[in-house]
């Protein structure tokens, strides 16, 4: 139990950190001209590796862009969660398009039309 609480901390951390990395450390222009926001960290049991999962505003090429980025900056990453969290080994750090808030998106757009199409037919 003490280790799942661990994990979720660290993750938690790394979240805090990267977030803030986003907005003041990471120069990379692909990454600065574009809306990104961490959706979530999982940490593997044994702190070796880490997911850090993002979300990209804007068309797929600059999501494409910005992933880019991200994953160019990723050592860059590792060091500076090293140094900030003063842990004793750093995970690896591997960014992945979260495209859970895409498919969210589309599926309330489908909502949204059905609504329109029961009201223009009369329906409750």
């Amino acid at each position: 139990m003490a280790q799942g609480r661990r994990v979720e901390r660290v993750a938690a951390l790394i979240r805090r950190e990267v977030s803030e990395m986003l907005l003041t450390g990471i120069k990379d222009e692909r990454v600065s001209q574009g809306l990104i926001s961490i959706t979530n960290v999982v940490v593997a049991g044994d702190l070796q590796h880490c997911k850090i999962f993002v979300s990209v505003f804007g068309s797929a090429d600059d999501q494409e862009q910005a992933l880019d980025g991200l994953r160019s900056a990723s050592t860059y990453v590792k060091g500076e969660l090293g140094r900030r969290l003063k842990m004793r080994r750093t995970p690896e750090v591997n960014f992945v398009f979260d495209h859970g808030l895409a498919q969210g998106t589309t599926v309330l757009g489908l909502l949204h039309k059905l609504e329109e199409q029961r009201q223009q037919k009369g329906e409750p």
